[in-house]
């Protein structure tokens, strides 16, 4: 049951063959049993049994909400939620309780689904890898899958079997985590570089980025207001087109959502690709993109051409200027930012007491971990009166041309581009942490990050196993509020790849549902 989709539970909570606290009673279980994974910060387990409690009274009036009704989710820990913590994985929020549900969530809720609890993430969202948190890093599911076990050998009889666990990816590792380990059936990040889809490939989830201003973001804790996006983390692109006909639409709360009516769609069954045009950018055969990689992303394309659609390389010329520009806007937004959290209004407030200022800088210094301050401290540099000009101004002009570059390739008849989400597979965490969070940021946000200066909507789907048996995924860039094709063609190659299910012996002793279906690797 717990691997299923979002309308076979659906129709199976309806159909009586399971209920909503039976379900809800399930994944509490397998998230105990999973806790070495820290994939959650807080689990709300009396809300969640009194939720789908609730829930189950109107399936018995035969009155249930939505589809998502009953449906188990999780919601990373930047969404505020009324009643349950909301710490960021920082010092600085440790307590901090709001006093108002985000608007994602509220609809989320509002659809009848129960919030199992909230889910890890990198300090304030400012990462790759959901491994600077001060609640300590997240372990991708994939590192205790059979799949990963059978091709990784131990150095030595002595070496530690757990020691070669593999990072999420980040910053919204904690939900692709959560959703990857069957903990829950939905998950929502957070996208402002990539944080959904990089987590998304490393754990064999689909994530999906909508274009800005599409979802709201009231009540998401802001780290640059000009990309940050609410990301949907599931097991299937039908699951995040459901989600995402949950959650997008005009929110007053949020003066940057669209204003028209969003009418919520199902995905067809596309069987004939041939009317599409498929773009292969060249700029994105990045330095360090790993050989296996490169050879899917190709094998992609020809899985497209074989079928009739066209597929042709296309050029975003400014694409090699788009990691450097985004450092700089996002490290300026981000300056901005975190001036409110000063230890006055709420979170934590340090006892220095000789001055208001002194109060300020022992707040900031005891509430942010390095990665913050470093961040706050380059993006004030960019701010400065003498370096504005030079690298704010500049940097949002460079954004205009990386945008427009998109423009001109979807004008020119392209539906759709292909490219790779990630330049490799998961990394083992005691490889990740030897190089500094900027640097690995930088090198695993440079293929994601330009669909977040651009607006674009942007999909990870799973498409197969690597040598060492960990997922990689491609990415999939739309044009602006066409999330329907995109999904339609992420469907569809989905459907092509048949990527297979993760194997974890957690799961199996606690899932004897009636879904047991498994699929098969093909594409790879």
């Amino acid at each position: 049951m717990l691997r299923a989709s979002l309308r076979e539970v659906s129709a199976a909570l309806k159909e009586g063959h399971v209920t909503p606290t039976e379900l809800c009673q399930r994944c509490l279980s397998l998230i105990k049993s999973t806790k070495f994974l820290n994939a959650y910060i807080t689990v709300a387990e009396e809300t969640a049994l009194k939720q789908a409690e609730e829930s189950e009274k109107r399936y018995r009036r035969g009155q249930p909400l939505s589809v998502l009704d009953g449906i188990p989710i999780a919601v990373k820990d930047n969404f505020n939620t009324a009643g349950i913590e909301t710490t960021c994985a920082s010092n600085m929020l440790k307590g901090y309780v709001s006093p108002y549900n985000a608007t994602v969530v509220q609809k989320l809720l509002d659809q009848g689904a129960v919030l199992l609890g909230k889910t890890n993430l990198d300090e304030f969202a400012m990462g790759s890898g959901s491994t600077d948190g001060v609640f300590g890093p997240v372990r991708n599911p994939w590192s205790y899958s059979r799949q990963y076990k059978e091709k990784s050998v131990p150095k030595s009889h002595s070496e530690d079997k757990d020691a070669n666990w593999v990072i999420t990816g980040g910053s919204s590792g904690g939900s692709a985590a959560a959703v990857s380990s069957f903990t829950c059936f939905v998950a929502l990040g957070s996208d402002t570089g990539g944080s959904t889809r990089n987590p998304a490939a490393h754990c064999g989830v689909v994530g999906l980025k909508p274009t800005y201003g599409l979802i709201s973001r009231h009540g998401l804790i802001p780290l640059v207001n000009s990309m940050d996006v609410p990301g949907i983390l599931t097991r299937c692109v039908d699951d995040a087109a459901v989600v995402l006909g949950s959650l997008a639409g005009h929110d007053p709360k949020d003066s940057t959502t669209i204003q028209d009516n969003f009418k919520p769609f199902e995905l067809p069954n596309l069987t004939d690709v041939s009317k599409f045009s498929i773009g292969i950018p060249k700029e994105y055969h990045a330095p360090g993109l790993s050989s296996e990689i490169l050879a899917l992303w190709s094998k992609a394309a020809d899985l497209f051409k074989n079928a009739g659609a066209k597929v042709i390389e296309v050029s975003l010329p400014h694409t090699r200027y788009s990691i450097v520009c985004y450092h700089v806007l996002c490290t300026a937004e981000v300056a901005s930012n975190m001036a409110r959290f000063d230890g006055l209004e709420y979170g934590h407030r340090s006892d220095m007491n000789k001055s208001t200022e002194s109060m300020y800088a022992a707040t900031r210094r005891e509430g942010f971990n390095d990665v913050v301050r470093g961040r706050i401290l380059s993006g004030n540099y960019f701010l400065l009166k003498q370096n504005y000009e030079n690298y704010f101004i500049k940097a949002q002009k460079v954004r205009r041309l990386i945008a427009n570059d998109f423009v001109k390739v979807f004008r020119s008849g392209v539906d759709i581009l292909l490219t790779p989400t990630t330049l490799s597979d998961a990394v083992p965490y005691m490889e990740f942490i030897k190089e500094d969070n900027r640097t690995r940021s930088t090198q695993d946000d440079i293929l994601t990050q330009a669909a977040n200066m651009a607006g674009l909507p942007a999909i990870n789907v799973p498409t197969a196993l690597s040598e060492r048996g960990l997922p990689v995924g491609l990415q999939f860039i739309g044009r602006s509020f066409q999330e329907k094709q995109l999904l339609t063609v992420a469907k569809w190659f989905e459907k092509q790849v048949k990527f297979p299910m993760i194997q974890l012996e957690e799961v199996k002793r606690h899932d004897h549902g009636v879904f047991q279906h498994q699929k098969s690797a093909s594409f790879s």
